[in-house]
């Protein structure tokens, strides 16, 4: 009876420490939910963050099925006249690029201003360390998507393909012993960088080798392959193997 007494006697106390306790977790994450706050609001994360809330508002509509990514829409690369191409970004929808730029950038200035949240800093340095911040921030953003933009266009088809007739002009290696009318191969580098391996001939005897250069001036589409002339060779320029083309 004595122990029951007691452990009644003690159970309104012990119920009074739960509500404290949690009283006290649920301040601790209020305060540090301000905190986060203060530092996503502030300068010059706050930049981002509004950004930020753009493109998760965006990709939430994407997994929805509301709205589309568009592919094939201002991907930056061939001709090399967009924005994003003409700071090494090309090759990936724009949509793409500026969501791994914004959030790599709002995630660099949200961790540096953490870390740089001091309140012994001097009014100069006050300023001048969140303009740095934004500066370094930035450019950490454009070197993770620029190493990301390789590996990712695999996965759209953001340029037409190459066509056959886009080689004519180029030069290419010969990868075959000889080329001859009837034989011969080799390696073209399109505008894009990728390389092909194609069928060549030549109308002339001029040796032709493993390694020589040639330049490749006419396609034949019904036999699938390119008439090349050794580099340096010398003549007419409407000389064509089957007499002069008709213009």
């Amino acid at each position: 009876m004595i122990s029951l007494s007691y452990r009644i006697r003690s159970m309104p106390g012990s119920l009074l420490a739960v509500p404290c306790r949690l009283l006290t977790v649920q301040g601790g994450r209020q305060s540090s939910m301000g905190e986060f706050l203060d530092v996503a609001l502030g300068f010059p994360t706050a930049l981002f963050s509004f950004l930020l809330v753009v493109v998760v508002g965006y990709w939430a509509l994407v997994l929805f099925g509301t709205v589309g990514i568009d592919e094939n829409a201002e991907t930056e690369a061939g001709d090399g006249t967009g924005l994003l191409s003409g700071i090494g970004l090309g090759g990936l929808p724009s949509t793409v690029a500026l969501s791994v730029l914004i959030v790599v950038a709002w995630f660099v200035s949200l961790v540096g201003s953490v870390l740089l949240d001091r309140p012994d800093w001097s009014a100069t340095l006050a300023v001048l360390l969140p303009v740095g911040l934004l500066l370094v921030a930035l450019a950490a953003a454009w070197l993770v998507t620029r190493l990301l933009t390789r590996p990712l266009r695999h996965f759209f088809q953001t340029e037409p393909p190459v066509s056959r007739s886009a080689f004519v002009g180029q030069v290419c290696v010969i990868r075959t012993g000889a080329v001859s009318v009837d034989f011969g191969q080799a390696e073209v580098t399109a505008a894009d960088g990728s390389s092909a391996v194609i069928q060549v001939r030549q109308a002339g005897a001029d040796v032709l080798g493993a390694g020589s250069l040639a330049l490749i001036y006419d396609y034949d589409a019904d036999r699938e392959f390119f008439w090349v002339l050794p580099v340096g060779a010398t003549g007419d320029p409407d000389y064509h193997p089957h007499g002069p083309k008709d213009h």
